[in-house]
């Protein structure tokens, strides 16, 4: 079997399970959505990775010691139905890498990272990113169960908060935050995030 080292190698068309994804040896990072193979942006531009170091470290404080863990990228999320209690690789079609996720509960864990849904997600977008983490991603984390969706937009000083409602499984806009407002996420009220400091320069 020829080792699959270059992204020309595969077919962009075809649908790929999480088995596939762990023979790969590719240079660039790549997720797979419904089996569909997705690039990740080039090098993220400075103002994302100010927010990613500002956020994580606040984030990182705030979770030290604590049962939930935080987690940044690269780090391989696998998603599917969260009715199923154990899926084979060759049955997981999904495998993204957020910016920051938070996971409670610790079987989920494992060497290669989370299988099954974080309770938080964090996507922090770059000019490149944003098609896919508005509407992609939005459905993928929908539907297999994230509580809690933040997308937060560097240049605008944004974040948008979405939270599952647990009746309907679908998210609804909790909260729009902005400027020098605090932030604080609906499954840890009593972690308040200052957005001034999460976009300093």
């Amino acid at each position: 079997m020829t080792a699959i080292t270059q992204l020309s190698q595969l077919d962009l068309d075809a649908t790929y399970s999480y088995a596939d994804y762990l023979t790969w040896q590719l240079e660039e990072t790549v997720e797979l959505i419904r089996g569909k193979i997705m690039l990740m942006s080039p090098a993220p531009s400075l103002k994302h990775q100010r927010v990613i170091t500002n956020l994580g470290g606040l984030l990182y404080t705030f979770f030290h010691k604590k049962t939930c863990k935080l987690f940044y990228a690269p780090f391989d999320v696998r998603l599917y139905d969260s009715k199923k209690s154990v899926v084979a690789n060759q049955d997981i079609f999904s495998v993204v890498q957020p910016d920051l996720c938070v996971i409670c509960d610790n079987n989920k864990l494992t060497e290669q990272g989370c299988s099954g849904a974080p309770d938080w997600i964090i996507e922090i977008l770059s000019p490149g990113n944003s098609k896919k983490e508005m509407h992609l991603k939005y459905e993928l984390y929908q539907e297999n169960g994230v509580t809690e969706y933040w997308l937060v937009y560097p240049y605008e000083q944004a974040v948008y908060q979405f939270v599952l409602n647990s009746e309907t499984n679908l998210y609804q806009l909790f909260a729009m935050y902005a400027g020098d407002d605090i932030a604080k996420p609906y499954l840890f009220p009593d972690l308040a995030i200052d957005l001034t400091d999460v976009f300093a320069e």
